[in-house]
């Protein structure tokens, strides 16, 4: 047993240190550089190291481990309820341990090295899509000022160039070439997208978790990464409700008295991975997914008196419970509706 935690607020030069025994007593404060840390903490016997879930938390975490030190990471939100009076680095050190001390405090698993380069390939797509977005409502907005409409997506870039293109279109010349400048932009962001959505791929068919993984109806490639990358061990889940609950997948509580009052999801959880499972399910419930849906199975069901968005929001939380249950019992997916018919 550690007899000592030590609590760190990380910062990008200067670093505040808190050191207590798991009683709470009070050890030592220190301010130090970032050279200053590192040094200190090597010299340290083997304690707790706490820090909040922040950018640099999963490599001041490996650093740690390296050095023999148990490290445990705490999400700022439940570290905030317990700074005393004003707040400042000291303040906000001295409660990351007092937060970590609680018996029933929930703790972030750090990520390795592998799993936060594909957050950062992950990352980068979402960027550029981002980027292009961006610049495909630019040249719409400029089109519109002089009377040409055409709608979102990018699969209508066609027509931007076949107004472009016309010998009657209205349009001065200055604004053409600014037009196919912004046409250049939008091909180069598509190939630096289409580059990486092929690396992604290959990673995907690289693992045999996100090969498992996209046995799913409704999981593709990205999806998978996103998992594999974002997604903490399985085993910290005691059933699948709880990693459906950890995407914020479940409704949000007003109960009291004994009278729940449910509300929508609360959207409290990983945002990327909830995202595409809720688009995933949405794939499934087009005219050409439903043709898929076996009768009288429960989406049927759901599906002839719920609302589709509603409907996708609850197969995306089936979705998620499905992931936990393939990931932990190291199975491909097994159709339950076809299961059943079997």
């Amino acid at each position: 047993m550690k007899d000592t935690m030590i609590g760190v607020d990380l910062a990008k030069r200067v670093f505040q240190v808190h050191g207590a025994t798991m009683r709470g007593e009070v050890q030592f404060r220190r301010k130090l550089t970032r050279e200053q840390f590192r040094a200190f903490m090597a010299a340290q016997a083997p304690a707790v190291v706490v820090f909040e879930a922040c950018p640099s938390g999963s490599y001041w975490a490996r650093e740690m481990a390296a050095l023999g030190h148990e490290v445990r990471l705490v999400a700022p939100q439940y570290v905030r309820p317990f700074v005393k009076r004003q707040k400042n680095d000291a303040a906000d050190a001295e409660a990351i341990v007092v937060a970590a001390q609680r018996p029933e405090m929930r703790f972030v698993a750090p990520k390795t090295a592998d799993q936060q380069a594909r957050a950062v390939l992950f990352r980068c797509r979402e960027r550029l899509v981002h980027q292009r977005t961006e610049l495909v409502n630019a040249l719409r907005t400029t089109l519109y000022e002089y009377g040409h409409t055409v709608p979102q997506g990018i699969a209508h870039i066609r027509r931007i160039v076949a107004i472009l293109d016309a010998s009657d279109a209205d349009l001065p010349e200055l604004v053409r070439d600014e037009c196919r400048d912004l046409l250049a932009q939008i091909d180069e962001k598509t190939a630096r997208i289409d580059e990486r959505t092929r690396r992604i791929r290959t990673l995907s068919a690289g693992t045999d978790t996100a090969r498992r993984l996209q046995t799913m109806p409704g999981i593709g490639p990205l999806t998978a990464l996103a998992v594999e990358a974002f997604a903490p061990e399985m085993t910290q889940f005691h059933r699948g409700r709880d990693f459906a609950s950890w995407l914020g997948l479940v409704p949000r509580q007003h109960s009291s008295g004994g009278k729940e009052r449910l509300g929508r999801v609360s959207k409290a959880g990983q945002a990327d991975i909830r995202r595409l499972l809720i688009i995933g399910a949405m794939a499934r419930l087009t005219p050409l997914g439903r043709r898929s849906i076996p009768e009288g199975s429960w989406l049927a069901r759901m599906l002839a008196r719920k609302p589709r968005m509603l409907v996708a929001i609850a197969l995306a939380n089936k979705m998620a419970r499905a992931i936990w249950a393939m990931m932990t019992k190291k199975e491909d997916y097994h159709d339950p509706a076809r299961a059943a018919a079997a």
